[in-house]
């Protein structure tokens, strides 16, 4: 058992009301790969963070890499809505009822709704580019030689990640194979067209040619 706010790679996790009752929340809520893929998402995005010199709000990024794949979660298996957006919600539900500002929420429910879109939260506020910073990091490797081995080693030691590939890829299928109309236009349909038989991409240029207009 790690304790909330341990040190590593000279990255504390905020020792803050609000960040101890949103790990106690994901801790409950969600499974070890999970907490773990969130916890090292916070590490790797702080990290990239000073890498690239950016000034961010610790906690904000903490909320936002625990919440961000709590909607892969089962009792959002039948919403209808893409995970990112059921995850998103569930960090605002969380940060309404802290009374935090709103400005402060909408940094937060961007940064979990887009971190499966590349190419844009780069562009956008440091917490929004971070979480989606520490998320390509952890899950694909991007800007691997970013951070040093010994920092990285630290981390992995704190939130191992055995047959993370595999389990990750698991809890992506599991978690959008009942919607998988939410996967349209975005990077998850290639999970399920690697893991569900049967399973047909939607086609943005068929939806082009098949839609009701004449020309």
């Amino acid at each position: 058992m790690t304790t909330d706010t341990p040190l590593a790679a000279g990255v504390h996790v905020p020792d803050t009301k609000l960040a101890r009752e949103a790990t106690e929340l994901v801790r409950d809520t969600t499974s070890e790969l999970i907490y773990h893929h969130s916890r090292r998402v916070f590490w790797f995005g702080a990290l990239q963070g000073r890498n690239r010199d950016l000034g961010f709000d610790p906690e904000l990024l903490y909320i936002g890499a625990m919440f961000h794949d709590l909607g892969l979660g089962e009792r959002f298996r039948s919403s209808g809505r893409r995970f990112e957006v059921d995850s998103a919600d569930e960090a605002r539900r969380f940060l309404l009822a802290h009374q935090v500002p709103e400005d402060s929420i909408r940094r937060v429910w961007t940064a979990i709704a887009l971190h499966t879109t590349p190419g844009i939260p780069s562009h956008m506020e440091p917490e929004v580019a971070l979480v989606t910073a520490g998320v390509e990091y952890d899950v694909l490797g991007i800007g691997y030689g970013d951070i040093s081995e010994a920092d990285r080693a630290e981390i992995v030691a704190l939130h191992p990640r055995p047959h993370f590939k595999r389990d990750i890829l698991t809890a992506f299928t599991d978690g959008i194979r009942p919607k998988p109309e939410t996967t349209f236009g975005n990077v998850k349909a290639d999970v399920l067209e690697h893991f569900v038989p049967g399973f047909e991409r939607g086609d943005f240029v068929r939806t082009i040619l098949d839609s009701p207009w004449p020309e």
